[in-house]
């Protein structure tokens, strides 16, 4: 089902695979602070072309945690892309020395190209505005492990669904779920891409597209927060526009539901302020820390079968 698989959107892997994979990070919870010699003698190549902490330590983290080794390729101008070699054949090299390739990059595709080149499996830590699979398999294991479930929920996203990777998967797997209803919450300059909203009609997911964020929180099971991120920004002007237009306080919650999750893949800038971090609804958090046992989960199953 896994082994030997590539990771490149969440819309590679059905309800069935998500469940597996979610059954499979919850024993792995066990071992996310010892280590289970599982992946021994592998290696995991780890390519970032674009700034990360949490994405790139906690698949760091997975692999160590599973027993298997980790190589760093991060700082893109002390290595020889900066002497001017391609991507190609960077990941030609990498795929010499691993087992399976992480890699993050600002151009959409990228991780689908490496994924043509490479032998070695390839797993998408975000590729331009386009994908961020492994992010939308931790939302949703949160869901899954902290709500028992995630059919019928009533689930709102809110922030940049233009330009937001995160957002993006995020959306796409609900066309895998099923929720009840889906709120886009998002200013008019940063609705969902129209390919996306095609893809929920013919998967007939029921969505709202709205910019009112107060009018729909009190009908929400799970509220996915994100920021909007000036690096995406093709026009900065564009973005002067828009940041800072929605910050979910400790006071506009009390339009929620007493067991509202809030969600948000971090780093946050001022879209959540500190006063809800103390709230019932924070997830987030605990979202970002089960990283771990789901990145060591998909490793497994990917480097050492179902």
């Amino acid at each position: 089902m896994f082994k030997g698989r590539d990771v490149i959107s969440i819309l590679d892997f059905t309800k069935e695979d998500l469940i597996t994979l979610f059954k499979e990070a919850r024993e792995m919870e066990k071992y996310a602070k010892s280590r289970i010699n599982i992946l021994q003698g592998k290696v995991l190549a780890l390519a970032f072309f674009e700034p990360s902490t949490r994405t790139m330590f906690s698949f760091q983290t997975a692999m160590l945690r599973l027993g298997g080794s980790v190589l760093v390729f991060s700082e893109v101008e002390k290595t020889s892309i900066a002497k001017g070699e391609n991507l190609g054949d960077t990941i030609r090299m990498l795929d010499s020395y691993a087992n399976a390739i992480v890699i993050r990059h600002r151009i959409e595709g990228a991780a689908s190209y490496a994924a043509e080149i490479a032998e070695s499996p390839v797993i998408n830590a975000g590729d331009g505005t386009h994908h961020h699979p492994t992010q939308a398999m931790i939302d949703y294991y949160t869901i899954w492990r902290e709500k028992g479930g995630i059919e019928g929920l009533t689930l709102g996203v809110l922030g940049d669904l233009k330009y937001g990777r995160a957002a993006s998967s995020f959306i796409l797997a609900s066309t895998i779920f099923k929720p009840k209803k889906l709120y886009l919450i998002s200013p008019q300059e940063l609705r969902v891409k129209p390919e996306i909203r095609e893809f929920l009609e013919e998967h007939n997911v029921k969505y709202v597209e709205t910019q009112n964020l107060k009018e729909v929180l009190g009908g929400l099971d799970v509220l996915y927060v994100t920021r909007i991120q000036r690096e995406r920004f093709p026009d900065l002007a564009e973005y002067e526009k828009v940041k800072g237009s929605y910050r979910v306080t400790s006071n506009i919650l009390k339009y929620a539901k007493e067991d509202l999750m809030i969600l948000h893949p971090l780093p946050r800038v001022e879209e959540i302020s500190f006063d809800v971090d103390v709230t019932r609804y924070a997830y987030y958090f605990k979202q970002a820390s089960y990283g771990v046992p789901v990145r060591m989960a998909l490793l497994k199953l990917i480097l050492s079968g179902d």
